[in-house]
């Protein structure tokens, strides 16, 4: 009988560890969604999407956000990156003129892409190319400020690669400046194949997005513009309406919204990267192939998905402090000092951590003390001379209940950990006089072991 009991329980052990095995198998090839099932609820019709605190990068909520998909003229925003760069390094300047090449004349000609018509013996300011492509999406002025910066769209293309790998981006790839698909570039692209388009993870996009807001702030008195008239009072002038319907002004109008970059192609589908700002409050969010409820795109899905994502972030989510200044975490207040006056010093953190946290969820973080081993003997002391603010180590959080704190770069919030106070360095003879002392406590300590060993 109890041999029977065995049989059952290791069968069932088998039938577990089968299922285990295959559930294992279906998540490499499905992929398991970030969103949890709470969040899952938001249900954004799009093949990505993701919600980030734009002062931090912490990722709000995600919805695939690994997955590499068109981003059509989302590229925009890496064109504007670097051409705000060139503009503060001084390598370019706003009223500088740009002739009209054969390329970017035949582009801009095309009414069926979004364009200024550009002449072909005209000249037009950077700033004219640069409010065309940020307001309009003008395909034909980006390849221009491409043009302008890098010599070539090939070489722009190179130095787009360089920036977003030193952003750290994964799951990219550039092909030309404007997030056109190749086969529309006339026969003059020179990057990639002629079908190829711009590529881009949901989280790489947004992680662009987070530079460009917090590096180039000023993206965005051009961005929140509604409507503006390209060569306003000459033959050539031409009304642009922004493409971002979000906009205040605009059909699709939300509160706070001033950017980012919208993109269409047949590849992408509908895409949109906005950012929304009310009481101090910012976020950024992407949708890629936004859908509507009949399973087809349109340029209201895209803003649809967005105003969910945007409502979620303002109704649920706000920005407090977390870790205080000076916090000293429990059973860890000091630390040993070895040759000092003192024969321990006190540690705190150098400043607070604040973060945008859903509302209710403040107390569900611990602190964690991670420690500077370079600094430490053998005996884990800190040798004197210590001075006061030097770094002894960090701070970092960690949710009580296990989930991750997810940020862009990866990395979790911590601060760093200071000595609270200075611990000047023993003279000669206070230091004689302890070795003394620990010679004699020593063999004090083993006369005593041995007198406690004969009883």
């Amino acid at each position: 009988m109890l041999e029977g009991f065995k049989l059952k329980k290791k069968t069932f052990q088998k039938q577990v560890a089968g299922l285990l095995a295959m559930l294992l198998l279906l998540s490499l090839f499905t992929g398991f969604s970030s969103v949890s099932a709470e969040e899952d609820t938001l249900g954004v019709n799009a093949d990505a999407a993701i919600l980030v605190d734009a002062e931090t990068g912490r990722v709000l909520y995600a919805k695939n956000p690994d997955e590499v998909l068109g981003i059509a003229s989302m590229t925009k925003m890496m064109t504007e990156y670097l051409l705000l760069e060139a503009i503060k390094e001084g390598r370019v300047k706003w009223e500088q003129e740009y002739s009209v090449s054969d390329y970017v004349y035949s582009v801009s000609q095309d009414t069926a892409l979004s364009n200024v018509p550009l002449r072909k013996d005209g000249t037009y300011t950077i700033r004219e190319l640069y409010e065309a492509m940020t307001i309009y999406s003008a395909n034909g002025a980006t390849i221009a400020i491409a043009e302008t910066i890098a010599g070539s769209e090939a070489s722009f293309v190179k130095m787009m690669t360089d920036k977003a790998n030193e952003f750290g981006l994964e799951n990219f790839k550039f092909v030309n400046s404007s997030g056109l698909n190749n086969h529309d570039l006339k026969g003059m692209h020179t990057v990639g194949s002629e079908e190829e388009e711009n590529v881009m993870s949901a989280r790489a996009t947004a992680t662009l997005a987070f530079h460009l807001l917090n590096d180039y702030p000023e993206v965005l008195e051009t961005t929140s513009i509604p409507t503006k008239s390209f060569r306003a009072g000459t033959d050539d002038e031409i009304k642009m309406d922004n493409w971002n319907w979000m906009l205040p002004e605009l059909v699709f109008k939300y509160e706070g919204v001033d950017g980012l970059k919208t993109g269409t192609t047949d590849f992408a589908g509908y895409c949109f990267t906005s950012t929304a700002k009310r009481n101090g409050d910012r976020y950024i969010t992407v949708v890629m192939n936004a859908k509507g409820e009949g399973g087809s795109g349109s340029y209201k899905s895209r803003f649809d998905e967005t105003k969910k994502m945007l409502d979620y972030a303002f109704s649920n989510f706000t920005k407090e402090e977390v870790l205080k200044k000076n916090y000293q975490i429990k059973n860890n207040k000091t630390l040993p000092v070895n040759k000092g006056k003192e024969d321990q010093v006190k540690i705190q953190t150098k400043s607070a951590i604040e973060l945008v946290n859903k509302k209710g969820e403040k107390d569900n973080y611990k602190p964690v003390l991670v420690l500077d081993e370079k600094l430490l003997n053998e005996d884990g002391e800190l040798t004197a001379p210590i001075k006061k603010g030097t770094k002894v180590g960090y701070m970092k959080l960690e949710t009580k209940d296990g989930a991750p704190i997810q940020f862009l770069d990866g990395k979790s919030p911590q601060v760093d950990v200071i000595a609270a106070e200075g611990v000047e360095k023993a003279n000669w003879f206070v230091l004689s006089m302890r070795a003394i002392g620990g010679f004699f406590g020593d063999v004090w300590g083993s006369v005593s072991s041995t007198i406690k060993g004969w009883f």
